[in-house]
């Protein structure tokens, strides 16, 4: 038979050939594009065809190999599509199943919120190690080798350790600033800290702070009431009344618990405020001028201010949640009623 001839009757085989199933097409792919497929040995019938011929040969042979691809391509790409929908029994009207979109931690919440609200002020983040040495969470921040914080009955230490522990507070994220650091200095360093205490409904091993750092020239007092008195003002609504008592923190000199006026509407409000209406929220003061010369900064020139707070306190009640140990044990029956995604 004609080699052209051949060639006429396997491309119309091509166009013929019936292809319903993945199965079907590979078989055609072997047949006609697989590495001993049925198209290859005619182009070793080049030789055998006359000079004059032998480009339009080679064309019809081009032309035969173009369309099994084609074919190959197009039914492929059908069959990828999927089955038939109108013949599967799918109803494409029907609701898809739902997917319930996930929620923030309250503890999480809670922190983005006061982050927000320091960086209108020009405070900005600093975070650090959770484990951490002695010197950075103790000793930087003027709390003496007899001070109970240090006992082990206070703080982890790492075993076999007297050096190595995990942070109290994120204070010490405070004394890593100003030792690498020089004045201006406007941060608040936001993380988890542990101490060793009883779990109960009031208190946890392990939760998270806010602490926020401010030194430069010439900080006063007033300062930090006005900077305390902005974040209240914006966390619990702008008509917030704050006061400040004297208390003692190793690290400030003057110290002050900062409370806020919290109200007495109902039986929580008593109960919370021990019927005084007032709230304790955080404690603050002007850091004091050793702390500044341990961390090699001049309190002659420098002076500034401190003031940390629980975050968890804070969900508990911005959340009205009466038991801290709801934070830590993924229960989802309680995450899920915090729907915010921001």
């Amino acid at each position: 038979m004609d080699i052209f001839a051949n060639i006429a009757i396997l491309k119309e085989e091509i166009a013929q050939y019936s292809i319903q199933t993945a199965d079907e097409l590979e078989q055609f792919r072997i047949k006609y594009l697989g590495s001993k497929n049925i198209i290859k040995p005619l182009f070793n019938e080049m030789r055998n065809v006359p000079n004059e011929r032998k480009k339009e040969f080679g064309q019809v042979l081009n032309d035969l190999k173009t369309s099994a691809e084609e074919k190959f391509s197009t039914i492929q790409e059908s069959l990828s599509d999927g089955p038939n929908v109108e013949n599967s029994g799918i109803d494409l009207t029907a609701p898809g199943f739902p997917y319930p979109l996930g929620s923030r931690h309250p503890i999480s919440l809670a922190m983005n919120r006061i982050i927000n609200i320091f960086a209108r002020v020009g405070f900005v983040i600093a975070e650090d190690r959770e484990i951490e040495d002695d010197w950075h969470n103790f000793s930087a921040l003027n709390t003496p080798d007899d001070h109970p914080a240090r006992d082990m009955q206070d703080t982890f230490y790492l075993q076999n350790s007297t050096e190595m522990l995990l942070r109290t507070h994120t204070s010490s994220v405070q004394t890593r600033i100003m030792t690498t650091t020089q004045p201006p200095i406007r941060i608040i360093a936001p993380g988890r800290v542990y101490r060793n205490e009883t779990i109960s409904s009031r208190s946890h091993c392990q939760f998270h702070q806010v602490e926020g750092l401010y030194i430069d020239k010439k900080v006063s007092f007033a300062d930090m009431k006005q900077t305390l008195m902005f974040f209240a003002r914006e966390m619990y609504g702008p008509d917030t009344k704050i006061r400040l008592r004297p208390s003692y923190f190793p690290f400030t000199e003057p110290s002050a618990e900062m409370d806020v006026y919290w109200g007495l509407k109902d039986e929580t409000d008593y109960r919370i405020t021990k019927g005084t209406g007032w709230l304790e929220v955080l404690g603050c003061g002007m850091v004091d001028p050793a702390v500044l010369e341990n961390c090699n900064i001049d309190p002659a020139q420098y002076s500034g201010y401190a003031f940390g707070m629980g975050i968890e306190r804070q969900a508990m009640l911005l959340h009205r949640i009466g038991d801290i140990r709801n934070f830590f044990e993924n229960d989802t029956r309680f995450l899920k009623q915090f729907t915010s995604v921001h």
